[in-house]
């Protein structure tokens, strides 16, 4: 949808999969098997959780760039608490992670990428736009951290347009 660079480290996974589904065309990349290799899932039971999972962390992105929920989903933290993570400690430089209990989940590499972007301050920095047909992630490298949309070109420019209208009494055309 947009030329940003894609989110650092763990939360790249996150906005991958975030970006799976297009809002506007209505296509899943999880309905095909190309589109779910890169997350490790199935067909079946692993894609209807992943794509529980997926609008979950929609609504947390939505939350950071100050939007409500578009939908009703189960709150992040009860999908995520099924995914445990173990602290580990490097014995050469005492330095320590968060990494996945069960690596092969993809609920437990989200929970990891999660929480390195919490310890990094990175987190709230992954957004979704705020246009309603979009909600496209991308990672708000602005300044102020509070950029509104994937594409300020696209997603920005409709939204300015429809609000100049709205002032000037210009019905949409």
């Amino acid at each position: 949808m947009n030329d940003r660079a894609p989110a650092p480290g763990g939360l790249a996974l996150v906005q991958a999969l975030l970006n799976t589904l297009d809002l506007e065309s209505g296509a899943d990349a999880l309905d095909t098997a190309e589109g779910r290799e890169p997350f490790g899932l199935a067909a079946g039971a692993q894609t209807e959780s992943a794509r529980e999972l997926r609008e979950s962390l929609r609504v947390a992105c939505l939350a950071h760039a100050g939007h409500g929920p578009h939908a009703s989903v189960p709150p992040l933290s009860q999908l995520l608490a099924e995914a445990p993570l173990l602290v580990t400690v490097s014995g050469e430089d005492g330095s320590a992670s968060l990494t996945p209990a069960e690596p092969s989940t993809l609920a437990s590499r989200v929970a990891a990428a999660i929480a390195e972007a919490v310890a990094a301050g990175t987190w709230g920095r992954l957004k979704a736009c705020e246009a309603a047909d979009c909600h496209w992630a991308y990672y708000d490298r602005s300044p102020a951290g509070r950029s509104r949309w994937c594409d300020m070109g696209v997603c920005g420019a409709r939204a300015k347009m429809r609000a100049y209208r709205a002032r000037k009494g210009t019905p949409p055309g």
